[in-house]
Order: structure tokens, then C-alpha cells, then sequence
């Protein structure tokens, strides 16, 4: 089996032609994303219970990495609002290292996925459980903004969100009305702004007035908290606030500090213990990735290869925590502004993890003015298109009720447990659903005289039925039993299988145990019409044609005849 080429996205870059034109499309692009990406990684950063700077080393390491090796020409990747509510759980579990180390066995998991080329297996991920886990994420992460938006000082921070709504509520007295001011401000120039100035980022200019309104505030003897109250590094022994204004070196995860501040012991259990999450990341990754492939190619027209992509999303994952950068993978907004602001080939991600380069080294220190009200600002408007609430509201009114059913169990079990219960539990309940309204699909009926003119002037003797959809485990029980109700002085069964598609291995049982007892009282049966499939099935099985006992026939016309032929003169 050949492997998933790497550069794939490269290569059809290649092969559909590099021009100038396109070339400076790909530098307007990627400006445009570095932009939007620098306070989104930061925010994110915060989010998930790290340093800001952690989230630019992701868009810098594997921002790059991604868009060099994976396989969508378009794909914007970096830290995403999808990671929160896995990420958290980590972070305050393992600490720093035990988050960058479960990062780096996610990304083994994602080249194992390309390797095996599961690229295509998001397919089977329906669409309730898609929305209703997004929906829930917004909701999780909306609610974890409050905290900053309100200027709120939480004693801890709560590991379920019924207990993180009750530390809120007792934290209120602690309210801070510069804090608040700020992020009224800026949510009012995040939902104005992108009507009066489309061509600005809207958050960019949240952020100037937010920042700009704090010093003002700061001035007025009014408290606003900012980034460099909250977060500070060491340089020769010296604290100085904000992000360090230089690149990560090289460094081992599992040595950096726990949640008890120690360097972490790499150990089996460790591993075992960090597994599932890990694997968790890797399922959300695939899926957020290839969804945002799709985009892309809905926009271009192009054709992205999931295989490669997830190759590209494993290498990403696996070297970033080696330079101190978190989970990263596709983000559908910057993919979607890359696309809207020119981009034709993975350069544009490489230029806008370059601008994110220019940040770090240049605009450091400035970063340390920006308010936290601003960012849990800009993150609370992340929430809201990602909850997307107008697909949740179409598909609540037009949806059947078990696909209802199935998008409000994710969206619960994400915000009151986690995301990886969720999927599980909603892909089981919708397999579950989809199988009963197949078996109720597959149906056995009996065929009149009327049916068909081969079964016209059939003797008593002989009863004719039809089988109708798929026999699988969920529906061969409730379809062949029917054909065990013996009528008195029946000698031959005819059953018209040409509307079933496939057998499983309980039809066959079913099946073997109906010739079972259609032999012991002496009765014969002959299926007409068989697809070549079915009759495959039948003879692999050791279902065998048997004289007066069991028949294939091409249709009702010829079992007629097999049924007299049995019967004798």
C-alpha cells in the first residue's frame, strides 16, 4: 500500500502553476492571517491554562510544519477554541509538561491515522454529533471568559462546570468595573466594526481601543488587568512582565514542571495516564482538520488529500512541544480568511507563521499592555461563531427527532462532562438510531396471486413471500421469523430476496436455522432472484443447494416451476 505522499499540497500548488500574481496573493494572505492569528494564539494560550506565549510557538512551529508537510493547500493551522475544554482538564491535571507531552503522543497517533490512510473515515461522523459537541465547546468556553470579562478573582479554578458557575456566582462581590467597561468596549467594536471597516481585522481594533481605554482607566486611578499583571518570564534572574521578546530553545516536555511546578518523571504510567486524552486530541485534530479541508475545497474548488493532512497535522503535533508549543491544528475562520484575502498555495501559511515570528522578536513588550478583559473579549466572540446557533436552531426545527435527540445528548455531555464522553456517547446513539429505522426498513410480507402471474394458479402447498431491505443483526430476527409460522400441509417456501442487498453473519444463522427446521417438517425452500452478492454469501457460509431441500432460482418465474417440480405429479 503506498504511503501518503508528504508536500502533497505542494505539489498540486506546483502542478496548477505559480505566477506572480499569485505569489503576491499568497503574501496578502498570509499578512492578513499573521495578523488576525497573533491575539487569537495568545487568548487561546490563556485559555487552556498556559503562558500566552505558548500559543505563538504553536503557530510558529507547528503553524509552519503543517502547511509544509500536510496535504490542503489552504489550511490555516494553529491553536483552536475546539482544544479548550480537552486542554484544560490537562493543564491542571499534568501542568505544562504533561500538556506538551500529551500534544507530542497526539501527534504520533494523527501519523498513524495518515499512515493507515483514515483520512476518509471523518466521513462517518454525523452531522448532529459534529454541531452538538461544537455547540457545547462554545458554551464551555464562553462560560470560562467570564471570569475576565468580569474582572472576577477565583480562589481556584473549578474542574466541572456546574462548580466553575458556582465559583462565579461567589466571586461577584470581586467584581472590577474597568474590567467590565473594557470588554463591553470591545465586544461593541467586534460585532460594529466588520460593517463600517471590512478590510481591518475587527479584533485588531478591539484590542488597540480596548488596550488604549485600560491606560486611559489606569490614568483614572480605575484597575484594569492586563497581560503583564498576569503573566511575566525570567531573564538572568530578573522578572519582567508579559512574553519574552525571543524564540523558544530546544527542550524536552517531560522536564518541564507538573502541576505540583517539578519537572515531570517520564514513566509508563505517565504515558498510560496521558493515552487517552492524547488519543481524544488526535479524533478532534483529524476531524476539526479535514472539516476545514472541506471548506476550503467548497471555496476554491480545489481537492485537498486527507491522508497527507493528517500526516502534516501529526508531524506539527509531534515537533512543536520539543520548542514549548501546544496542540495546534486547522482553524476554520483563518482558513477562511486566507482563502477571502488571496492565498493559492501552503506559502501563505508559512508567511503568516512568519509574521507571528516578527511579533514575538519586535512587538513583545507592547503585548504587555493588552488588557485581559480584551482577550476573554475576543475569546467570548469565538465562542459565539463557533456555537453556531442559527444551524442548532435550524436543525432542532427541521431535524427528525433522533437526529434532535442525538445533537442535544453531545451538546449536555460536553458542557456538563467532556468532549470525549460525548462523541462516544453520540456516535453509539446514533448508530444505534440509524440501525432501528433500518431494521424497520427490512420487512417480510406475503405474496398474493395477484403479485405476480407465475403465482396465479400456485397449489395450496406452496406459499410464496417476499423479504424487503437489508438483513443485519438489527432486522433478521423480526424478517425470518415470519417464515417459520408452519401453516399445516405446506411442502415449499418460496421467498423473493431480490430487494435485499446483503446478509449479515446473524442472517445467516437465522437463515441455517430456519433450513434446519424447514427440514425437519419435511418443507423445501427456494429463494428467487439473489443478487450475485447474496449468493456469494450463502455459498461462503456453507449454505449449499440441496435437492427438494434449498434452491437459487433467477425469479419468481422459474421458482414456479422448481416448486412444481418438487411437488411431483
Amino acid at each position: 500500500m503506498p504511503l501518503p505522499p508528504l508536500f502533497a499540497a505542494w505539489r498540486q500548488s506546483l502542478r496548477a502553476g505559480f505566477t506572480w500574481q499569485r505569489l503576491r496573493g499568497d503574501l496578502t494572505a498570509g499578512l492578513t492571517v499573521g495578523i488576525i492569528a497573533i491575539p487569537l494564539a495568545m487568548a487561546l494560550a490563556i485559555a487552556v491554562g498556559v503562558a500566552p506565549q505558548h500559543g505563538l510557538y504553536t503557530v510558529l512551529v507547528a503553524g509552519s510544519l503543517i502547511a509544509l508537510c500536510g496535504g490542503s493547500r489552504f489550511n490555516v493551522s494553529g491553536p483552536t477554541a475546539a482544544f479548550v475544554v480537552i486542554l484544560l482538564p490537562i493543564t491542571q491535571q499534568f501542568g505544562l509538561g504533561g500538556l506538551l507531552l500529551c500534544t507530542l503522543l497526539a501527534g504520533l497517533i494523527l501519523i498513524c491515522l495518515g499512515l493507515m490512510r483514515a483520512g476518509r473515515l471523518i466521513e462517518f461522523v454525523p452531522y448532529p454529533v459534529t454541531l452538538g459537541f461544537t455547540a457545547g465547546i462554545g458554551i464551555v468556553i464562553a462560560t470560562l471568559q467570564l471570569k475576565d470579562l468580569l474582572g472576577l478573582s477565583l480562589s481556584s479554578q473549578p474542574a466541572h462546570y456546574l462548580q466553575h458557575w458556582s465559583a462565579l456566582w461567589q466571586a461577584l462581590p470581586s467584581l472590577q468595573p474597568g474590567d467590565c467597561l473594557v470588554a463591553l468596549v470591545c465586544l461593541a467594536v467586534l460585532l460594529i466594526w466588520p460593517r463600517w471597516v471590512p478590510k481591518v481585522p475587527g479584533h485588531l481594533a478591539a484590542l488597540a481601543v480596548g488596550a488604549l481605554l485600560a491606560l486611559l482607566l489606569e490614568a483614572g486611578g480605575v484597575p484594569v488587568a492586563t497581560l503583564g499583571e498576569r503573566f511575566s518570564y525570567s531573564l538572568d534572574g530578573i522578572e519582567h512582565p508579559g512574553i519574552p521578546p525571543f524564540l523558544p530553545s530546544p527542550l524536552l516536555p517531560w522536564q518541564l514542571p507538573g502541576p505540583d511546578g517539578q519537572p515531570l518523571l517520564l514513566s509508563f504510567e505517565l504515558l498510560r495516564q496521558l493515552l487517552a486524552p492524547a488519543f481524544a486530541i488526535a479524533m478532534l485534530g483529524a476531524i476539526e482538520s479535514l472539516l476545514c479541508a472541506v471548506v476550503a475545497d467548497g471555496m476554491t474548488g480545489s481537492k485537498h488529500d486527507p491522508n497527507a493532512e493528517l500526516l502534516g497535522q501529526g508531524i506539527g503535533n509531534l515537533l512543536a512541544p520539543f520548542f514549548a508549543g501546544i496542540t495546534a491544528t486547522a482553524a476554520i475562520a483563518r482558513t477562511a480568511a486566507n482563502v477571502r484575502a488571496g492565498a493559492f498555495s501552503p506559502l501563505a501559511a508559512i508567511i503568516h507563521a512568519g509574521v507571528v515570528l516578527i511579533a514575538i522578536l519586535f512587538l513583545a513588550p507592547l503585548f504587555s499592555y493588552l488588557p485581559m478583559a480584551a482577550l476573554a473579549a475576543l475569546l467570548l466572540m469565538v465562542a459565539w461563531n463557533m456555537s453556531e446557533v442559527r444551524h442548532v436552531g435550524h436543525t432542532l426545527r427541521i431535524a427528525p427527532r433522533s437526529d434532535v435527540l442525538v445533537l442535544l445528548t453531545c451538546l449536555v455531555l460536553t458542557v456538563l462532562f467532556d468532549m470525549v464522553l460525548a462523541v462516544g456517547v453520540g456516535l453509539l446513539l446514533a448508530a444505534g438510531l440509524f440501525i432501528k429505522r433500518m431494521s424497520d426498513l427490512t420487512d417480510t410480507e406475503p405474496l398474493t396471486k395477484g403479485f405476480h402471474q407465475a403465482l396465479a394458479d400456485l397449489p395450496e402447498h406452496v406459499l410464496a413471500y417476499a423479504i424487503r431491505g437489508p438483513l443485519f443483526f438489527g432486522a433478521a430476527e423480526k424478517a425470518l421469523s415470519v417464515l417459520r409460522r408452519f401453516t399445516p400441509g405446506v411442502r415449499v417456501v418460496i421467498v423473493d430476496i431480490s430487494a435485499v442487498p446483503l446478509l449479515d453473519m446473524t442472517a445467516l444463522a437465522a437463515l441455517d436455522n430456519v433450513l434446519r427446521d424447514y427440514r425437519e417438517q419435511g418443507v423445501g425452500l427456494i429463494l428467487s432472484g439473489p443478487t450475485p452478492q447474496v449468493r456469494l454469501q450463502l455459498r461462503r457460509a456453507g449454505i449449499q443447494r440441496r435437492d427438494g431441500e434449498l434452491a437459487y432460482v433467477r425469479d419468481l418465474q422459474q421458482a414456479r416451476e422448481k416448486a412444481l417440480r418438487w411437488l411431483g405429479p
